[in-house]
């Protein structure tokens, strides 16, 4: 889809941006898509200390026994 640079600068978007598109009653809305922030395992588990992770391992351990059903990974 080709969107005249005016429009572009009015959305705030460069070229190569993704967009939000949506269809309503047959009118096209585009919206500059939400990018959301990524983090970095470090910044998932800052704060979690070896007991929390053993307490969830042992809170969790029932889940992992027994055969894989699907397309689980071993």
């Amino acid at each position: 889809m080709t969107i005249p640079s005016d429009v572009l600068k009015l959305l705030d978007v460069k070229v190569g941006s993704t967009l939000q598109l949506e269809v309503v009653n047959g009118a096209i809305t585009v919206r500059p898509a939400v990018s959301r922030k990524r983090y970095l395992l470090a910044e998932l588990l800052r704060g979690v200390t070896p007991a929390m992770m053993a307490s969830l391992n042992a809170d969790t351990a029932l889940s992992r026994k027994g055969q894989a059903v699907g397309r689980e990974l071993a």
